[in-house]
């Protein structure tokens, strides 16, 4: 069938999708739905993600989760979701197999960069309840700041009859909910500090730790999709089985707690024990893995993991240096979760998009599992090994000799010291491992793990990465 013969997905379409095996499909009506939720950073993770938890409640009956997604800049997803009225398929890969789902939540997309007044007409509407952002990794700066505390000025200069909101940050920031409460109120103190004083006691910034794991679409993908829906989607993603979304419980709105657990999200006093154990088990073994599969032409982290001495290394690296220093009580299943993971031959989940801005990830994944190992007196072998191998990435080209582009904002001085140095391990370390702002002002300075940071580096440059991965196992069994 060729595309062009090939319907789109829309509303108009659900209907001669019903009874296809294997399709979870809305299964309320979206035509009357007004959003409650403005949510900032439109993409694949929060649409595989927020999006699809709101679809549940949705589909419960709580007709207040509808979305409003908001592009910050790039007006293509957004503009693709629209012509298919915020539809678009899901393929969600499990041990049983795959299924597709359709959720229905996004009702309507706006582009902050295009519609500006729209999305701050949006936030400041008395229906809306909820702002949500994923909006990045790096830190949230001063135009996200201005274009919120736009929105909750114009909420504000209402008056009479308008509540304060929930604004909920799903970024991979660790206490992420008071850094952006604390980045709000500052902008806005610089307006006023009646409007400053209505955001901190009218809000409410909770704390959040969201965790599925989301590849990028590819052309195979939007195939797939095609092929099961026998319709074209512009917009179709693929995910796993496996979400979690542990909140806060801070809500201006109280009852929404409940709510949220009704659907499968945690509701906890305290989000950091499981905040530093995705950081730390989840996030820091993706990185680990991410520079030895570009280093060793491994394409995605399933054929990492698929690798008995790679795998060997990363429930080493969990269980003894990491978990550890952790207070997530239920960290041994979430490991094993983890692994089973990791291996989703269906996640395709790419090495290169994994190891995207390494130098500005790798100071929330790595340190604090080392000094929690010095501390204790404790070996951090496999640490050392994995930052080894990222200045082995640094240089740009794996062991084949293919060439490949680091993407991070401090590229150029990462490859440039990796090359300069590259005939010398101890030089490769002082340059490398200088750089504070990756790995903070403590492990430059500590000679033992300078020394078998080099020492993993020698034997990279000898033997390989994979073959230097089962030494690293050889060493620290038992």
């Amino acid at each position: 069938m060729r595309p062009e013969s090939v319907g789109k997905l829309c509303n108009a379409a659900l209907p001669r999708l019903r009874g296809r095996s294997a399709l979870v499909l809305p299964e309320y009506g979206r035509a009357g739905l007004i959003p409650s939720v403005v949510h900032l950073g439109l993409g694949a993770f929060h649409r595989a993600h927020q999006a699809m938890v709101f679809d549940r409640l949705l589909t419960a009956g709580d007709a207040r989760w509808a979305v409003h997604g908001v592009a910050m800049r790039n007006p293509q997803l957004a503009d693709s979701l629209a012509a298919q009225d915020g539809l678009y398929a899901v393929q969600i890969a499990s041990s049983a197999g795959l299924t597709w789902q359709v959720p229905g939540a996004l009702v309507r997309t706006s582009v902050a960069a295009r519609e500006r007044d729209q999305v701050l007409a949006a936030i400041a509407a008395p229906t809306t309840r909820w702002i949500t952002l994923t909006v990045t990794e790096k830190g949230y700066g001063a135009e996200l700041a201005e274009l919120l505390v736009d929105g909750l000025a114009r909420r504000f200069a209402a008056g009479a009859g308008i509540t304060g909101i929930t604004i909920v940050s799903c970024d991979n920031l660790s206490d992420n909910g008071r850094k952006l409460q604390a980045l709000c109120v500052a902008a806005a103190d610089e307006r006023s500090a009646a409007l400053a004083a209505w955001i901190a006691s009218a809000c409410a910034f909770p704390c959040s730790m969201v965790d599925r794991i989301v590849p990028a679409a590819t052309p195979a993908r939007l195939a797939a999709a095609r092929a099961a829906l026998g319709l074209e989607d512009a917009c179709a993603l693929g995910t796993e089985a496996f979400t979690e979304w542990v909140i806060e419980r801070r809500f201006v709105d109280q009852s929404d707690g409940a709510r949220l657990s009704s659907a499968g999200v945690t509701v906890v006093d305290d989000v950091r024990p499981f905040e530093e154990a995705k950081l730390r088990m989840l996030n820091g073994s993706h990185s680990a893995m991410a520079a030895i599969g570009v280093v060793a032409g491994l394409p995605v982290i399933a054929d990492c993991i698929n690798q008995p001495c790679v795998r060997e290394l990363i429930y080493g690296l969990m269980t003894h240096e990491v978990a550890p220093h952790l207070a997530r009580p239920d960290w041994e299943s979430y490991r094993d979760a983890l692994l089973a993971r990791f291996s989703n031959p269906e996640l395709k989940h790419s090495v290169h998009q994994i190891a995207t801005d390494s130098s500005l990830k790798i100071s929330q994944r790595w340190p604090l599992s080392v000094l929690g190992q010095l501390q204790a007196g404790k070996s951090f072998e496999r640490m050392a090994f994995a930052a080894a191998v990222w200045m082995r990435y640094c240089r740009g080209v794996d062991e084949a000799g293919r060439e490949y582009v680091i993407a991070d904002p401090n590229a150029a001085l990462m490859q440039a010291l990796a090359n300069q140095h590259a005939a010398s391990a101890p030089a490769t370390v002082k340059a490398l491992g200088g750089l504070r702002q990756i790995w903070g002002e403590v492990l430059p300075a500590q000679p033992h793990w300078l020394a078998r940071v080099t020492h993993w580096i020698t034997e990279i440059n000898a033997h390989g990465v994979l073959a230097t991965t089962a030494r690293v196992n050889q060493l620290t069994a038992g």
